[in-house]
């Protein structure tokens, strides 16, 4: 484990570092995409603002909330100051922020297609800083497993000396595949905003998934907090995924059966063509 990265005089915490080039890297991806798209105004970069004050508040005061016994909780301020920094719940409040922002402005246009990508790979860069600092996952007999310190905190495997699944790697090949996947995908998505949708669906299943290898703390039925987390969130997206499909959003994309039967399709009904990728968010 790596806690502190030295530059000459300057000491600086990994977690941090990696979390801050993961947010610099997703900025300057975001731009890109606006600029690529026609969307480079003053509109989405406040809604580039609304997602950074939003996050840092999500990821800080997540544990607020993490028991339903509220005496176990501690204080906003605690929170605060000594938060567990939750990507899920920075993930979260970045979305609130976004929305909050772009009603304050009344700024209509979707941004989620230029949040998508940029999203994607500065979580990659973040989660190294996650790798060189935490318990890296449960204990596996599968060869890529790896050791870690005794040292490390919250972290029984470690004692003991056993291999781990090396968790937090999982997670940024997964976020590396989604960007190459979601440049692919960008031009063949047939509404605005679809984009960020598979995304969400995509990462929410990836990480319910994951936690089962990840060090994370059973609290009932064998699943952990973020686990409870997400099911209501993978019922949602499900609903809306299935809602795209019907209505073609996604036919241009492989494996999805062009020309399925879409309620427009119907018999008695006026037939109307799939709307065209469009290069404004």
């Amino acid at each position: 484990m790596i806690p502190e990265m030295r530059f000459g005089a300057l000491v600086v915490p990994t977690h941090s570092l990696f979390v801050g080039l993961g947010v610099i890297l997703a900025s300057v991806v975001f731009v890109l995409e606006a600029r690529r798209r026609g969307a480079l105004r003053e509109e989405s970069l406040v809604a580039v603002t609304g997602a950074l004050v939003g996050g840092a508040i999500g990821m800080r005061l997540s544990g607020w909330a993490e028991h339903l016994d509220l005496t176990l909780n501690p204080s906003l301020l605690d929170a605060w100051m000594f938060g567990s920094r939750s990507i899920l719940g920075g993930l979260t409040g970045a979305y609130a922020g976004v929305l909050i922002a772009k009603r304050l402005i009344g700024y209509k246009e979707r941004t989620g297609d230029l949040f998508a990508p940029a999203v994607a790979l500065g979580m990659a860069v973040g989660r190294i800083g996650c790798f060189l600092t935490e318990a890296p996952g449960r204990p596996t007999t599968l060869p890529w497993g790896v050791h870690a310190p005794a040292t490390v905190p919250e972290c029984p495997g470690c004692l003991t000396g056993q291999a781990m699944h090396p968790s937090f790697l999982y997670e940024i090949v997964f976020q590396l595949a989604a960007f190459a996947a979601l440049v692919w995908a960008r031009g063949r998505v047939g509404r605005p905003g679809e984009l960020f949708t598979l995304y969400v669906a995509a990462y929410a299943m990836f990480r319910f998934l994951v936690e089962f290898a990840r060090a994370n703390e059973t609290v009932w039925l064998d699943l952990t907090r973020p686990q409870w987390f997400l099911i209501p969130g993978l019922v949602l997206v499900a609903f809306r995924l299935r809602y795209g499909y019907r209505n073609g959003f996604y036919d241009r994309l492989p494996g999805i059966r062009a020309g399925h039967s879409r309620p427009e399709q119907r018999e008695g009904a006026v037939s109307t063509p799939l709307v065209p990728p469009q290069e404004t968010s």
